[in-house]
């Protein structure tokens, strides 16, 4: 069986249950070890081949500039440096799009807005706890 959308944020995976493809930023320092991990794989992927492959989850994601989501990896990555882990140096590159995809040759610098994704709004945030806590994952804000 193949993922289906529920409401905007989340597919249901059979394999996984509820997931989200971009957590709300503000919950980014707050995620435990696997979503952390998990987000990283995730943005990893869109800014690669992913990037432009339609899905409900991440459409938002491609209305904006790609410096927009290397943007949202930065602060993926300075969290997952300040829990020792080692995000490999080229990512830090907003051009680089993984080993497997050429990198962009141009690529427009977008000034850094907060929330950097305006879809990350409190709507959004409360949809993420949501489903963080059918994890059995609580967090306050």
């Amino acid at each position: 069986m193949r993922a289906a959308r529920l409401k905007e944020g989340f597919i249901y995976d059979p394999n996984e249950g509820v997931v989200m493809r971009l957590w709300h930023q503000d919950l980014i320092p707050l995620l435990p070890r696997q979503q952390l991990l998990g987000q990283h794989r995730e943005v990893t992927a869109l800014r690669g081949l992913g990037w432009g492959r339609r899905h409900a989850t991440v459409d938002y994601v491609f209305h904006h500039c790609p410096y927009k989501l290397f943007q949202f990896h930065l602060l993926v990555m300075a969290t997952m440096r300040e829990r020792g882990y080692h995000p490999d140096p080229a990512w830090y590159d907003p051009l680089y799009r993984g080993r497997h995809c050429p990198p962009y040759e141009d690529l427009v610098v977008e000034p850094l807005t907060d929330p950097i994704y305006p879809e990350h709004d409190a709507s959004y945030l409360q949809e993420c706890l949501e489903n963080l806590a059918g994890k059995g994952i609580h967090l306050t804000i």
